[in-house]
């Protein structure tokens, strides 16, 4: 009795130690735009591509400091060997003309302005500018890509969810039906036969509902992913569809509407205005450079002054300074074709990215169209299959129809449900697709 309590006292204590290491599952009940709001905060794509945004800001900045005046400092020492002093003999005496000073400090400060640099300078900031326009409708695109992509998953947990709640209706409904079947044969109303095919039909159904079960733990670890939480957390599903439709324009006024807000257009608009800023970079080199400059000297001894002394001085100077590339093989010719091949692959790829567009504008319209049909059928389709259902199993109890006749109403029954489900959630999906087509 004694190793009776010993041996139920551990297996408590191993219990309650196993039940505090596992970590405890979290749960989220949670809307779309929740979901949204929280998938936007913890994505790690997301945070790469605004990173990629301010880096391409910054360089912006870069390059327009480039084109105000800039200042440099430039200081520095020298020792010389000892050599002897320059002196001129005369009948009046030894004069030292130029004496040996062997400690030598440089200072210079620099100033220099960018007068005229073939349109090299201003290439470069409107190329950089252009550039940074493209990378914030990247992450803008980026951003729509993620919200999207969580609606999705949202309302494919969602869609798990209702399709389990079917299935495990219809697990409780056949087993009714293996109840009743079981008592019909007792009285001798049905064979042995007809319940066994009551009976496999249960088995089928828990066979469905086993698969329900892991559709929606999948479907539940993939909107976490995308979430950026744990991929234990448990959802709970707080939006619903709705039974109504959403009307929408005509597909050619949709298509002129996302050419006009989609940011992957306007990021290809602003990467064709940087193309043609490439060829009138590449084209500078054919003109002059000018630059206006000033230097201050602060030295000791300061070469400008003779004689030379072991003091600091400050001097000046300033001027115009003009370089012109005049012959360079054809360098600036070749890198002029190479600029404007790209501006003809940037303007291509618009055409392209447009035809792409139109295409799934058009196949998504289409979808909407017809997942917005499927509602009204699959709708009508329950109503007549829970009514066959009833009446059905009414004449089942009575005993004037067979069993087989009752697995067909309840798989009908089964069947109407999942797709009036779909319906509404493909809808759902549909719409999410159509809107981030146009840009909205």
């Amino acid at each position: 009795m004694k190793n009776f309590s010993l041996k139920a006292l551990l297996i408590i204590i191993y219990t309650i130690l196993i039940t505090g290491l596992i970590p405890a599952q979290e749960k989220l009940s949670i809307t779309v735009e929740e979901a949204i709001d929280l998938g936007l905060k913890n994505s790690k794509t997301l945070n790469s591509s605004l990173a990629r945004w301010k880096s391409s800001e910054a360089k912006l900045k870069e390059v327009n400091a480039s084109r105000l005046p800039s200042l440099k400092v430039s200081a520095g020492y020298t020792r010389l060997s000892k050599v002897d002093p320059f002196n001129i003999t005369t009948p009046f005496g030894v004069f030292e003309i130029s004496p040996s000073i062997l400690d030598n400090y440089q200072t210079k400060l620099t100033l220099a302005q960018p007068l005229f640099t073939g349109f090299r300078l201003k290439s470069s900031s409107d190329i950089a500018e252009y550039s940074a326009n493209a990378s914030q409708e990247d992450f803008n695109k980026d951003k729509n890509e993620l919200v999207f992509n969580i609606r999705n998953g949202y309302w494919g947990l969602f869609k798990a969810q209702q399709i389990k709640k079917v299935i495990d209706e219809n697990v409780l409904q056949v087993n009714a039906h293996l109840t009743d079947a079981q008592n019909l044969l007792n009285q001798g109303m049905l064979t042995n036969n007809d319940v066994l095919k009551i009976e496999v039909q249960y088995n089928d159904a828990l066979l469905r509902q086993i698969d329900a079960n892991n559709n929606l733990e999948l479907a539940m670890i993939a909107l976490n992913s995308t979430m950026g939480i744990p991929l234990s957390t448990k959802i709970e599903i707080e939006s619903s569809t709705g039974k109504t439709t959403e009307w929408f324009d005509e597909v050619d006024v949709l298509v002129k509407r996302a050419f006009d807000r989609r940011s992957e257009v306007k990021s290809a608009n602003y990467r064709i205005q940087a193309s043609e800023s490439g060829v009138t970079l590449a084209q500078s080199t054919w003109y002059p450079q000018i630059f206006l400059f000033s230097n201050l000297y602060y030295s000791r001894p300061n070469q400008r002054i003779v004689p030379a002394k072991d003091q600091f001085k400050e001097t000046w100077d300033a001027g115009v300074s003009l370089s012109w590339d005049v012959w360079n093989w054809l360098s600036t010719s070749y890198q002029t074709q190479q600029a404007e091949a790209n501006l003809i692959q940037t303007q291509e790829g618009l055409g392209i990215l447009k035809d792409a567009i139109t295409l799934e504008v058009t196949q998504n319209y289409l979808t909407v169209n017809q997942n917005t049909r499927k509602i009204e059928i699959s709708e009508i389709g329950v109503k007549q299959a829970e009514e066959n259902m009833r009446i059905t199993s009414e004449r089942f109890k009575q005993g004037l129809t067979t069993s087989s006749e009752v697995i067909d109403a309840e798989v009908a029954l089964l069947q109407a449900k999942t797709n009036y489900t779909n319906s509404l959630v493909d809808y759902e999906l549909s719409k999410a697709k159509l809107e981030k087509s146009i840009g909205k």
